[in-house]
């Protein structure tokens, strides 16, 4: 019976060692890996639960804040540290995230960015619609130092340009915004050299490529994704009415 089964054992033993058996498991090996993989990802990804809000001094950061928490008007004076909350994203009471409001004014912004950029899951450039024009290089040269640091281009957070204060008729486009950004980032690309360092000033490796080498810059070129919204924190009649935010409100149930 045993020198029955012996060539039957010998054959099954030869499959075993063959090319499709090592296939099979090389590819059950990949499998493996990309599953661990993205366990790993989603993990630093869920760990990372702050939207911070970003922006220079008087874009209307804290009103923003206090509207998206309370729904409600609050007279505002400009920050000089951070303010945080939970925000809930829909009527489901485990679906949150925390909101940070940063600092705006040149002294503080780049400090208070730097403690918090590494929990950030998305961030919310504020952009004050009616000074834009005045303001365009000063909104230009504080996102360039954002996007070129290490942490953020590592961790790739999702960024919405917000177009604040719409309710004002000087007000400018998100389209118009957008195009004079891109042009704006493009030339501090070429002026600069744009290493990849710590938004604290220290080199951490070789030079960052702020978009596509040999092609005129655009948000599309980023590792993260950047859309446009624009909103009035203030809304349409003033103290007395709502906030127009619900592009926003609609953005953060996406990256929550």
């Amino acid at each position: 019976m045993a020198g029955g089964l012996e060539p039957h054992l010998e054959a099954l033993r030869r499959e075993l060692h063959g090319p499709a058996v090592l296939s099979v498991l090389v590819a059950l090996l990949a499998v493996a890996i990309t599953f661990l993989v993205w366990r790993f990802v989603q993990g630093r990804r869920s760990s990372r639960k702050a939207v911070l809000l970003l922006g220079l001094c008087d874009a209307g950061k804290t009103l923003l804040f206090a509207r998206l928490l309370s729904g409600r008007y609050r007279d505002t004076q400009t920050s000089i540290t951070d303010s945080s909350a939970v925000y809930r994203v829909s009527q489901d009471k485990s679906t949150n995230v925390t909101l940070i409001d940063l600092p705006g004014h040149e002294s503080l912004r780049l400090q208070f960015l730097e403690r918090f950029k590494a929990a950030a899951r998305a961030m919310v450039f504020v952009v004050d619609s009616v000074a834009f024009q005045r303001e365009v290089k000063d909104v230009a040269e504080f996102l360039y130092q954002v996007l070129v640091d290490s942490t953020v281009l590592r961790n790739a957070p999702a960024l919405l340009i917000a177009c604040n204060k719409q309710d004002v008729t000087m007000a400018k486009s998100a389209k118009l915004i957008q195009q004079q950004l891109e042009k704006e980032l493009n030339t501090l690309r070429v002026t600069r050299s744009a290493a990849p360092t710590s938004l604290d000033g220290s080199a951490t490796g070789g030079p960052a490529q702020l978009g596509k080498k040999g092609k005129d810059f655009d948000f599309s070129q980023l590792p993260m994704k950047v859309e446009f919204v624009e909103c009035s924190a203030r809304g349409s009649k003033g103290e007395e009415g709502e906030a127009d935010l619900e592009g926003l409100e609609k953005w953060l149930v996406k990256v929550a």
